[in-house]
């Protein structure tokens, strides 16, 4: 077709932008509702139910199927996300130094932000379910094939440009300004700014679903709503749920999804406050811009580095053999954490490497996860049963995320990494109880 759009144009900002949001969201708030004064226990809580959109969106994923078009939701989501960011901005309390300082803000200072922040949360779920839509849609099976590693390139970019450069932003703007809030006020703002930017950019370069020919005929690939009335989409939903839980070891497999990642859940939630409480709370002490450093860019390297050798791995060895060093490579870098909280050592270097063993065995850790959930979803609706799958993932992180703080406020950060460690006994019982039925 003359004029067509190239997938490079667009692919690669589609999914820089599907992450951004769901970074700012999940571990950026982590990070500036702890230096604005909330408590570990509020901030574990408020921001662990900020994960609620993305463990129910298969519960509305059929309206994005039903109404308008993959490119309508994506566009519109992303304006949505737009202005709550910019409204979350200027929503940011301005607490005294004293009120920060003592580490106990209320909760109800914050409420208009975190509610904004919900509605960016949700937008941000529902432009994934549109976004990977679109990319079915507008891709034919050789393109989708080609360009899988480009857009997981790109969403781990965003992981490093939101958890490492706009949190090395935000403390360098500290350190200039010596005002906390004004500093995340900035900062969230340029990312409103940034993603303005990003969605009007996509507003002249998205493909027009119904104008281009290779969508709107060939290959199976025509938007499925408009064959199918809402009625039948409904029934095909209600039936993609009842087969999924006739399936057989479906409670076995649910709870391997639900407990496997139970010690990451704990200690990721804490990581960022650990790095960033002083050594008389039993923190480490790091100026915000250093954790950007060590978290959002170490961290997230050696997470992509693990993930990748993990794969090469799965795929030479298989699922079942891979179960056990992947589970152990899930928990025991753990003790990096146990290890940390003991000698509190104040070196960037001793510090980046801790985190960067750790957050490598979680990324080499979860490709048995993710290969498991593909197992398990193998068959009929095996799309839509892996969207189920990836619900209870999320809850998986959601709910023991959200008692983390409180569990570490109760314990401090020793005992509470302790008990990080005894969590593993649990990953190791659901991968002994799903071992047995996988087959090579």
């Amino acid at each position: 077709m003359k004029g067509k759009i190239s997938p490079w144009a667009w692919v690669p900002s589609l999914y820089f932008a599907e992450g951004i949001p769901y970074f700012i969201v999940n571990t950026i708030s982590v990070i500036m509702f702890k230096k604005m004064g909330m408590s570990n226990g509020d901030v574990a809580m408020y921001t662990g139910l900020l994960y609620l959109p993305w463990v129910i969106k298969p519960l509305w994923s059929p309206f994005v199927d039903i109404i308008r078009t993959k490119r309508w939701w994506v566009l519109a989501m992303q304006v949505i996300m737009s202005a709550a960011f910019a409204a979350a901005a200027f929503s940011l309390p301005h607490p005294s130094p004293g009120v920060v300082a003592s580490g106990h803000a209320p909760v109800s200072l914050f409420a208009v932000t975190l509610v904004l922040f919900w509605i960016a949360a949700f937008a941000s779920a529902t432009h994934d379910i549109a976004a990977d839509g679109f990319y079915m849609l507008a891709l034919d099976r050789r393109d989708q094939s080609l360009f899988v590693g480009i857009r997981s390139t790109f969403y781990r970019l965003a992981s490093i440009f939101g958890q490492g450069v706009l949190v090395v932003a935000a403390g360098l703007l500290e350190s200039r300004t010596g005002d906390i809030p004004e500093s995340w006020m900035i900062t969230v703002l340029m990312s409103s700014v940034l993603f303005a930017g990003v969605t009007l950019y996509h507003v002249f370069v998205l493909p027009d679903e119904k104008a281009c020919p290779d969508i709107a005929a060939g290959e199976g690939r025509q938007e499925p709503a408009a064959r199918r009335t809402a009625k039948e989409i409904f029934c095909g939903f209600g039936r993609t749920f009842s087969t999924f839980f006739r399936k057989k070891y479906v409670w076995t497999a649910i709870i391997f999804m639900l407990l496997y990642r139970l010690p990451e859940a704990f200690l990721l939630k804490m990581m960022n406050p650990f790095l960033l409480d002083p050594a008389a709370s039993g923190g480490l002490g790091l100026s915000t811009e250093n954790v950007g450093i060590v978290y959002g860019t170490v961290g997230v390297a050696a997470l992509t580095v693990g993930g990748i050798i993990g794969g090469i791995a799965a795929s030479r060895l298989g699922l079942k053999k891979s179960l056990w060093p992947m589970a152990l490579a899930m928990t025991l870098p753990c003790l990096t954490f146990v290890w940390l909280s003991m000698v509190q050592p104040d070196n960037l270097v001793v510090i980046s490497i801790c985190v960067f063993i750790e957050q490598f065995g979680y990324g080499f850790g979860f490709t048995a996860y993710m290969l498991y959930m593909m197992y398990f979803s193998d068959g009929e609706f095996k799309t839509a049963h892996y969207s189920i799958c990836t619900a209870f993932m999320a809850l998986s992180m959601m709910l023991p995320g959200m008692v983390a703080g409180y569990v570490q406020e109760s314990v401090g950060y020793r005992w509470f990494f302790w008990i990080v460690m005894a969590c593993c006994i649990a990953t190791a019982a659901v991968t002994f109880s799903i071992s047995r039925h996988v087959k090579e």
